[in-house]
């Protein structure tokens, strides 16, 4: 999956919490937010303009969805998003699980990330 396809698969299941999110995936759609939320700071800054706002708004459901479902790729619960409330550890420990190695084949959330796009 490369850049374009992970935002297109970001914004086509902005409400999809169900399934298994690659980690090329997440990683291209938390660089597209750090990109987009950069370039909306500075516009921002320059106009006077909400758009960072606006960009968080659009961006909020995507974002729970696509870590959702990157939690269910390493055969965790969806719920463990809840995390995000504790401060410092909470992001940490989803950071680390985020990036750990899929579980091989599929798992009660469904098929491969990979296997599923053949």
């Amino acid at each position: 999956m490369d850049f374009g396809e992970a935002v297109q698969a970001g914004f086509r299941n902005y409400v999809k919490f169900s399934g298994r999110a690659s980690v090329p995936e997440l990683g291209y759609w938390v660089l597209f937010i750090i990109i987009g939320g950069m370039v909306a700071a500075i516009i921002d800054a320059i106009l006077g303009t909400p758009l960072g706002k606006i960009f968080g708004l659009i961006t909020f459901l995507p974002n729970i969805s696509v870590v959702v479902r990157r939690l269910h790729d390493v055969d965790r619960s969806g719920w463990w998003y809840l995390l995000i409330v504790i401060p410092l550890v909470g992001i940490i420990v989803l950071i680390v699980w985020c990036i750990r190695q899929p579980t091989p084949g599929d798992n009660r959330f469904g098929p491969e990330p990979t296997r599923t796009r053949r």
